[in-house]
């Protein structure tokens, strides 16, 4: 279609902008820099008028819009209600003090992510995963311990430590995308809807130990968190659900059923996955160990500084199925980039950027300005 043609939607150019990390002033400012032979400048009120769907967007602004942004024109022009943008609960894991402009620039993150990837999945054209997701609603009977042993016996995993928690998920079903989020208060945030793929991002700024308790507190959302509820009720069943998801109570008594010292934190670490501040507090609540054994141990991992930086260091874990979408479409179809690009919805240096030179983190834009 051509350019005279596009007109853009108010609710893209919100999430297009909050993406970025820019207010409305700055998207106007940007706005007057492309156009250095425009003596107007473009005003915040424009900028506020256009988000409102209180004028029309198109020709020329269309494309100091789609500059200032850094996207394509075509981009800001599809309609979120159509394409299913944003739509769906969203659930993180976030401490209180991530501001609110923080959070929706995350979610936006989210909610174009999983519209780039439709994209890219379309054009490639692979087999389908097989989803393996459900819902366990929690009641009197159904706890959160209960609905992780649920979800490890119906995926039919192992006892014990658990080897790759971003293989687990996208082996069930889900898109799971490591990347900047901008912020060391958030570590993670998911949507699933039923009707698509469970997503999930997940903070490359974590340490690998904390990233995959992070992925297990999110699939505790997914699967037990269908409707909004009280935000600490929910986070304290999350962690429970990731307690018992990654550290099985069976398993957890018998490993510290010798007694407890920090070199044998550090070797449980080094199977388990998970912190040693997590490990000691999952023994504690299950009386694995005494109360004073768990404050002892914890004044010593906070005298040798363990609470900011414990060591061991887990490998963070990669995502496999985006990669491999590219390779899809970049090798095998032989797709040229500017066509790919374009199927993601992206110009074509984001989209070298972010999928073919950072293809193997599976990293998604940390905007700079």
């Amino acid at each position: 279609m051509a350019i005279a043609e596009l007109q853009a939607q108010p609710g893209m150019l919100v999430l297009a902008r909050e993406s970025r990390g820019l207010t409305q002033a700055e998207v106007a400012t940007a706005m007057t820099k492309a156009s250095p032979g425009d003596t107007t400048p473009v005003s915040q009120g424009y900028v506020s008028r256009a988000e409102a769907g209180r004028l029309v967007v198109t020709d020329k602004r269309l494309e100091l819009y789609a500059a200032a942004l850094g996207y394509p024109p075509e981009f800001l022009c599809l309609d979120p209600q159509v394409n299913g943008i944003g739509v769906g609960l969203v659930h993180h894991r976030k401490k209180a003090s991530l501001s609110a402009s923080a959070l929706r620039r995350v979610h936006a993150h989210l909610a174009l992510a999983r519209l780039q990837l439709d994209g890219l999945a379309s054009a490639a054209a692979l087999p389908e995963v097989p989803r393996r997701f459900f819902r366990i609603p929690l009641d009197d009977l159904t706890t959160p311990k209960d609905a992780a042993r649920r979800v490890r016996r119906v995926w039919s995993m192992a006892p014990g430590p658990v080897p790759d928690m971003v293989a687990v998920l996208e082996n069930a079903g889900a898109l799971v995308i490591t990347m900047d989020l901008d912020s060391d208060l958030l570590d993670a945030v998911s949507q699933w809807d039923e009707d698509g793929q469970p997503l999930l991002l997940v903070n490359t700024r974590a340490p690998g130990d904390r990233r995959r308790f992070s992925i297990a507190h999110e699939l505790g959302h997914l699967v037990m968190h269908a409707e909004p509820g009280t935000g600490s009720t929910q986070e304290k069943q999350a962690d429970a659900f990731a307690a018992e998801f990654l550290m099985p109570a069976s398993d957890i008594r018998r490993a510290f059923s010798g007694g407890v010292d920090l070199a044998m934190l550090t070797q449980l670490k080094r199977v388990w996955g998970v912190s040693m501040s997590a490990l000691l507090r999952r023994a504690q609540t299950l009386n694995a160990i005494s109360e004073w054994q768990y404050r002892t141990l914890m004044i010593e991992m906070s005298t040798l500084g363990y609470r900011t930086a414990e060591p061991v260091e887990v490998l963070p874990e990669q995502p496999r199925r985006l990669p491999a979408l590219v390779h899809s479409l970049l090798t095998d179809r032989q797709l040229p980039l500017e066509d790919a690009a374009a199927c993601a919805h992206l110009l074509p240096e984001d989209f070298q950027r972010l999928y073919v030179e950072g293809a193997g983190s599976s990293s998604f834009p940390a905007f700079r300005g």
